[in-house]
């Protein structure tokens, strides 16, 4: 089970880590992994977070946590950084520094975006939030690559955007990822898209065993 957390929408970027840490010891006992979600679009100033100063601060705060609650309970539970699409090219190997350095098991590329590229003509193009589904296909399997080439296999690396055929699926691993989520394309195209996924993705690695999926 993957807990997704983050900061309350009103919380100061100067108190993020609080919520953080709160919403890491009330998830702890239950999760198989937890999300440390700095990029949704929805919620004000969260992005921010990904700046170095930022993210260096609040992984240092958790990673403590973390150590603390794993001597508590027993166990340690892996952590998940779960990045934006929308990074500037130059930040993604920071970032990957950042994340390695402080003992993350994982990155989650990506979330959602706020471009609007592709579908500029759509009615409700303008509104505000995250776009997911086809428009975030090519930018986050872009993000996935990036990382890829600046973890060296040090950290696992979870692909998730657009995907909505096992090809797509297969793209991502081809592109360095370890493992695949999937959500817009499980409720448009229901339970077949993971058969499609596991058969493309075996095809591609040569071994069902080498391949997993989650859901979001």
């Amino acid at each position: 089970l993957g807990i997704n957390i983050g900061k309350n929408f009103d919380t100061p970027i100067e108190r993020a880590s609080e919520d953080y840490v709160a919403c890491l010891r009330g998830v702890y006992p239950h999760a198989g992994y937890v999300a440390i979600n700095v990029s949704s679009p929805n919620t004000r100033d969260l992005r921010r977070l990904q700046g170095p100063d930022e993210l260096d601060a609040l992984l240092a705060t958790l990673g403590a946590e973390r150590e603390r609650l794993a001597q508590e309970h027993g166990r340690r539970v892996p952590l998940a950084l779960k990045i934006a699409p929308d990074l500037e090219e130059a930040g993604i190997a920071p970032l990957a520094d950042c994340a390695r350095r402080h003992g993350v098991d994982a990155i989650i590329a990506t979330n959602t975006t706020v471009s609007r590229t592709g579908v500029e003509h759509l009615p409700h193009a303008q509104e505000a939030g995250g776009l997911s589904g086809a428009p975030l296909f090519e930018r986050s399997t872009e993000v996935t690559r990036r990382l890829a080439a600046a973890l060296a296999g040090e950290v696992a690396l979870i692909a998730a955007g657009g995907i909505l055929t096992g090809e797509q699926a297969a793209a991502k691993l081809a592109a360095g990822a370890q493992l695949v989520q999937i959500y817009t394309g499980l409720i448009y195209r229901g339970p077949r898209l993971v058969r499609e996924a596991i058969a493309a993705t075996a095809e591609t690695t040569g071994s069902k065993q080498r391949v997993q999926f989650f859901t979001l």
